[in-house]
């Protein structure tokens, strides 16, 4: 759950630079494979991004970008 935050926040700086403050507001996430001990990598791709609320969709996977083994939609409040 820490990368999938961290993703999503890099998504939402890329777009609107750095600003203080942007906090989660809601992170919602799915477990759907056991992961295996290596590395895990995360697609982040932005859904919405408003005046005050950025929405992020972000998928967690291992071998093979097809095989998910998480899925998370994360919200921040900006500022």
């Amino acid at each position: 759950m820490g990368l999938v935050d961290r993703a999503a926040y890099a998504v939402i700086l890329a777009h609107i630079g750095p600003v203080a403050m942007a906090v989660t507001s809601n992170l919602n996430m799915s477990f759907l494979r056991a992961v295996k001990q290596q590395t895990v990598w995360c697609d982040a791709v932005l859904l919405k991004l408003g005046k005050r609320l950025a929405t992020v969709d972000c998928r967690l996977w291992q071998d093979d970008p097809a095989n998910i083994v998480g899925q998370a939609v994360v919200t921040y409040v900006i500022p």
